[in-house]
């Protein structure tokens, strides 16, 4: 496996899904977690979305951040073609401001799990913070910068916990 090869795959069901799931590319880029980002539709692009999720351990991955709004499928359909950690990201949609993503995404039947995150912006986030602590269990030098990062946001709020 090449040494530059992604850990990690950001997937969304649509091109508009991509400023929600940005966050999670900038924070897997802030570690220096190698990844990739592609539109993946569960709907459109049945074919393609199970070949992605068939071949994703081969081709390296290790855990898979998907996206999704409104009938929000791609988290699981791709959860019951791998092996892989799935972690799943509720895109916020027009209609019910994406509370019709989390549900979707998070009633997943037993026996086919995706780890689900909150709506929008701190979903993807909080889903690439997870995929790296997953991949910190075998990398201790991704588990220091983890201690560095929580140690920051720590310091941060102390040094602005006096509002008067």
């Amino acid at each position: 496996m090449a040494e530059n090869a992604p850990l990690v795959g950001i997937i969304m069901g649509s091109k508009s899904d991509w400023e929600t799931m940005q966050p999670a590319a900038d924070m897997l880029k802030e570690f220096g977690v190698e990844h990739e980002c592609r539109v993946v539709s569960a709907h459109r692009t049945p074919d393609w979305m199970n070949e992605y999720a068939k071949t994703a351990e081969e081709r390296g991955l290790e855990v898979i951040i998907a996206g999704a709004g409104g009938a929000a499928h791609l988290p699981g359909m791709v959860a019951s073609q791998t092996v892989l950690p799935v972690l799943g990201v509720p895109v916020k949609s027009r209609a019910l401001n994406g509370l019709d993503s989390l549900l979707s995404i998070v009633q997943m039947p037993g026996g086919v799990p995706v780890g689900t995150l909150a709506i929008g912006d701190a979903g993807s986030k909080n889903a690439a913070l997870l995929a790296i602590r997953i991949l910190a269990n075998s990398r201790p030098e991704l588990r220091e910068k983890l201690r560095a990062f929580q140690k920051e946001q720590t310091e941060s709020v102390l040094e602005n916990s006096e509002l008067c």
